[in-house]
Parts: structure tokens; sequence; C-alpha cells
């Protein structure tokens, strides 16, 4: 069958998993003038339901029949879808009949479009309420494209060829800039991994010279590493002294300001230490290093720098097409760079971060009131979070506007700064901070699965499961002795008091987690208020802090 011929703003929805085809089906909307959009393959029917009715679909385009039954079940509420096509399963078309249809002459369909005409719609995933249709113009993304180019160093010439994995959701505006937008921009070699898990080993075979991932990526490779490391405890602290040893010449040579005893030191240490490692997870072809999405630890990112990473930190959200500032090469670990080349950033009398430039989106689908929030009469994005600009012109996040903890005392609490150092701890793969209207700051902390069970193994400990791990004496000693030296940098006030270890496994998109791992606070508040009153017991509590614990 031909390619259904769609008008020019014209609706198609593409599954998000990350498979090769995607590239191609996504291409193919944009030159005959529809709008692609894709959604996560772990949304609900009753999600597809949504996305499909407030983008007015008249196409869905799924990877298999697993997909296409969430569509079929709310099939009956979409008068305006005309027909499913699936990529390998059944449907009303199959993937495989497009290419019986005539070619088109790329050069007119090119015409079909402007710059200022709708690209695609990204669905802001949200901790709370409907999610946001984010409207994007080809114009916009073209601009963005052009500015990381400049922003990362290389010349056009060097990008070309250069490989990359995909494996995190098309859904999400970072995944599709990178190694989709960016990659036709650029002309990357792309991978595409269909299940995060198998990210090592891709990493491996594909020896990548861009890596993109949010911070619990770079966490799970830590403590890969860590782990790893952890069966000889001798060779565990020479490899900590040598980190130790290279951070400030790595410092040093991010500000060409290294002497000639520095790179030899370096030189001898990569050798002997980093290079191994980097051979190991795959990344010993990294260029370029980027963490985005959510917030990550400095001394995460310094470690990874140390061992010959050049991992940098890149802030933005889908209203600017992802990136607002970036730093690939001169990186001040905890801050997020300055503004991308093009764009102006602005820190409002409230701390609020504002942006504007070529890359600020034109509105939310259908939503003028949400639209008129973000966006003010002068072109200006509100981020709604909070920051700080240095004497370099370089942006530090302080934290979400209306994520910041007054506790009882008054005190502002920065929980996504806490949250980062938790998440470094030994045995603790994510963390949520407590305190808003409470006497004192303490911690949800989940277990790591893969470290709890290699730190399980080296001590002995029998039954290895997570809920009894959560309960063992020894591992909550780690714990206990790692959340003291991390909270070693913050003031009395700051502090987290307790915490509960939790034996559950908190994964992306999930009640505690959105697909970007950022916390549902709302849900856990709701999920875990019985381990949060036990955190407070004999403590006097407000009546409103007492409703926010229960989830009110």
């Amino acid at each position: 069958m031909p390619w259904p011929a769609s008008p020019p703003g014209c609706a198609g929805s593409a599954s998000a998993v990350v498979i090769p085809e995607f590239h191609v089906i996504d291409l193919a909307c944009v030159f005959v003038g529809a709008v692609p959009i894709s959604i996560y393959n772990s949304s609900s029917a009753e999600q597809i339901g949504f996305f499909a009715r407030h983008s007015h679909a008249r196409f869905a385009i799924v990877e298999d029949d697993g997909f296409g039954a969430r569509f079929d079940a709310v099939r009956r509420e979409l008068p305006e879808l005309e027909a499913i096509v699936s990529v390998r399963g059944s449907g009303d078309a199959h993937y495989a009949e497009l290419s019986d249809a005539p070619p088109l002459d790329l050069a007119e369909a090119a015409t079909t479009v402007g710059p200022d005409d709708l690209l695609t719609v990204i669905y802001t995933s949200g901790t709370t309420g409907d999610p946001k249709g984010v409207m994007i113009t080809h114009g916009q993304v073209r601009f963005t494209a052009e500015s990381l180019q400049l922003a990362c160093g290389f010349s056009a010439e060097q990008l070309v060829g250069m490989r990359i994995v995909s494996y995190l959701p098309m859904a999400h505006i970072a995944e599709r800039m990178t190694s989709h937008y960016d990659a036709l921009h650029a002309g990357y070699e792309v991978t595409t991994c269909p299940d995060m898990s198998l990210v090592g080993a891709y990493l491996r075979d594909v020896r990548p010279n861009i890596m993109f991932g949010a911070p619990r990526v770079w966490e799970k490779i830590h403590a890969g590493v860590v782990a790893a490391l952890a069966a000889d405890p001798d060779k565990a602290a020479r490899f900590d002294d040598a980190v130790k040893a290279a951070r400030p010449i790595v410092d040093a040579r991010t500000w060409d300001r290294s002497t000639p005893d520095d790179e030899a030191t370096w030189a001898f240490l990569d050798e002997v230490a980093f290079a191994p490692v980097r051979r190991l997870t795959g990344l010993d072809e990294v260029q370029l290093a980027v963490s985005s999405a959510a917030p990550i630890a400095a001394d995460l990112l310094s470690w990874f720098r140390a061992i010959g990473v050049p991992l940098s930190e890149l802030y933005g959200m889908s209203e600017c097409c992802g990136p607002m500032t970036w730093a690939a090469r001169k990186v001040k670990p905890g801050t997020v760079g300055p503004p991308i080349p093009g764009v102006e950033v602005h820190v409002a009398d409230d701390g609020e971060v504002l942006c504007r430039g070529g890359n600020v989106f034109l509105g939310y689908l259908d939503d003028p009131e949400r639209t008129a929030e973000a966006l003010d009469a002068d072109g200006w994005l509100h981020s709604g979070d909070i920051g700080e600009l240095d004497e370099d012109g370089y942006l530090c996040i302080v934290d979400r506007k209306k994520e910041i903890l007054i506790t009882a005392g008054g005190k502002n609490v920065s929980p996504a700064n806490l949250e980062a150092k938790l998440k470094l701890v030994p045995l603790v793969g994510q963390a949520c901070v407590i305190g808003d209207k409470l006497p004192f700051v303490s911690a949800l902390l989940v277990l790591d699965p893969e470290t709890a069970m290699a730190f399980a193994e080296a001590e002995g400990i029998e039954p290895r499961d997570l809920p009894s791990l959560a309960n063992h004496p020894r591992v909550h000693e780690v714990i206990a002795a790692g959340v003291e030296d991390a909270m070693a940098g913050f003031n009395h006030a700051e502090q987290v008091k307790r915490f509960v270890i939790l034996g559950d496994e908190w994964l992306p998109d999930s009640d505690e987690l959105t697909p970007t791992s950022k916390l549902k606070r709302r849900n856990i508040a709701v999920k875990y208020a019985a381990e949060i009153r036990s955190l407070y017991a004999g403590e006097p509590v407000e009546p409103e802090a007492r409703a926010h614990t229960e989830g009110g």
C-alpha cells in the first residue's frame, strides 16, 4: 500500500521503542507533511487514548501486536484514527508493505513544510496532572542542532560517522534530539539498543564516540566499576588513590593549566588504572559524554572525568528542544554550563531561570492557559527551576521552584542536591528526601539491586533478596556511614537526620518514577506514608505536614 498521504499538520502516533525502523518512519512522516508524535511504550491503553485524542492522531504506527492491542482497546474512543500500521505484527497494514510504494522525490517533498511548521509534539511525562503537548517546529530543531554543533567543539566534518547508541525512549526530547534529529543533522552512525538492560553489552560492542545518558545510567556504570573492584580491596584502594590524584590534574588540563609533570602523571595513571576500566565498560573511544534529564552529583561527574571519560552536564527541558545551557569542554562540575550559542539565559528576581532564543517552543497544544504560564509576552520561557549564574556565566541549578522543602523551622532545603549526594552512598540506588513543614529532613533510600547483591555475596549474607537485605544490620551499618559522609558538606538544618531503607526496586515509568527517572513525590508520599510516619515517630508534626506525608 502507498504511504498514507496526510495533509500538513496531521498527527501520526508512532511507538517510542528504540528500533531501527523508528528513524525511517519518523522521517517519512515528515517528508509527507505529517506530524509524527512518539509515546512511551509503557503507556497504558488509557494514556494512549489521551495522547491520540489530544493530538487528533489519524494513523498509529506500532511496533508489535502487544502495543497494537492497547490501541485496539480504546479505538472506539478515537473516531479520527483511520488505520493502525504494525512494524512486526498484524494491523490494518504492515510496515513491509510500505516499501512497495513509489519513491518520493525528496527535493520536492522537502518543500512541503517550512521552518515555522510543526515538526513534532513532545508530551511531557510529568509527575502530576495531564501531560502537556510541547509543540516544536522544524526551525526550532534546526536552530538547536546547529547550536549544539557549535557548542560541542567538533567541526561538521569530524561529526560525520561518529558512533552513538540509542536506547532511551524517543518520546523524550533528550533521545529524540540526540540520536534522531542531531544524527540527521550531523551524520552520526546510530545503533539502536532495544532494552536498557542491554546497554552495557552494546557499549562494549559499539565502542561509541558519543555517549548520552541520564544520571542513573552514569550511576549504574560507576556502581558496576566499584562493585567489580570491591572483589580486591587492595586494588580498589589503589584505584581510589589514582582517581584522587587525577582529579586536580584533569581540572588543570580542562583549563589549559597543566604542567609537563601533570601530563606525565596523568599518562601513567591512565595506562595502569583508567584505560583498562574504559575498555571494560566500552567507553574507551568516547570523545563526547553528556549527562542530562536530572541533576548529576558533581563528585560523580568529576570521577568520570578523572578516569578519562569527558563527561559534561547539559541542562534544559522539552520546551527549549532539550538544551538550554552546556559546556562540552570547559566543564565546571556542579554547574550546567553557559547558555548554548544563540540563546539568552536570565535569572529573575525570584531566582527562576528564564530562557529566550530560537530553540524555545511554540506553546502547549490546545492549552493557551498553561502556555501563558510558561511563555511571557517578551518571549522568555519560564523554566520553573531556581538557579544562579556565576562570574563566568555558568548556571547552577538550585532546585525546582515548586519542590524546595521548607522545614518546620523555616529552613529552605533543596531535595535534589541532597538526593544526588545520597545516590552516591554505597548500596543506594534511589533516594527521596522528605521534610516539607516537618521538624527535620529525612529520606527514603532504595537499594541498588546489582551492588546490593554483590555486597551480600562478598559479605556472605543470606538470604540475598532486596527486602531481607534492607533489614540486615550490616547493610544498615554501611549505608549509615555513607549517609554521614554524604551529609558532611551540608549545614545542620539541611542534613538528613533519619532514613528508611526500602527493599523495593524503583523502575522508570512506575508508581515512583517518571519514564526519565524523575521522582513522583506525591505518589511516593502516598505509597510510603507508613514509613514516612515512622521517621517522625514521637516528633510534633503540623497538621499540614501530616496531611502531606499521607499524600493529602
